[in-house]
């Protein structure tokens, strides 16, 4: 049995890197989505700019999803 390493550090660096980057946009969707709660008492246009940057967040994260789905079905 011969195991190439390079190849499987390769892809545990490839799957770090997504997670960390996944994980990480989710929560900027879920700060923008509190700082909108606060902003929106407060007045002003910066509740819809932290809303629509909250949703940005989220469908970056579902086309990502989308995007490893269809690379395992496809």
């Amino acid at each position: 049995m011969n195991i190439d390493w390079a190849a499987l550090g390769s892809v545990f660096g490839v799957s770090l890197l997504a997670t960390v980057s996944l994980v990480g946009l989710f929560t900027l969707g879920i700060v923008g989505l509190s700082k909108q709660e606060s902003a929106s008492g407060q007045g002003g246009g910066s509740a819809v700019m932290a809303r629509t940057g909250a949703y940005a967040c989220f469908a970056l994260c579902a086309a990502a999803v989308a995007y490893g789905i269809s690379l395992i079905v496809f």
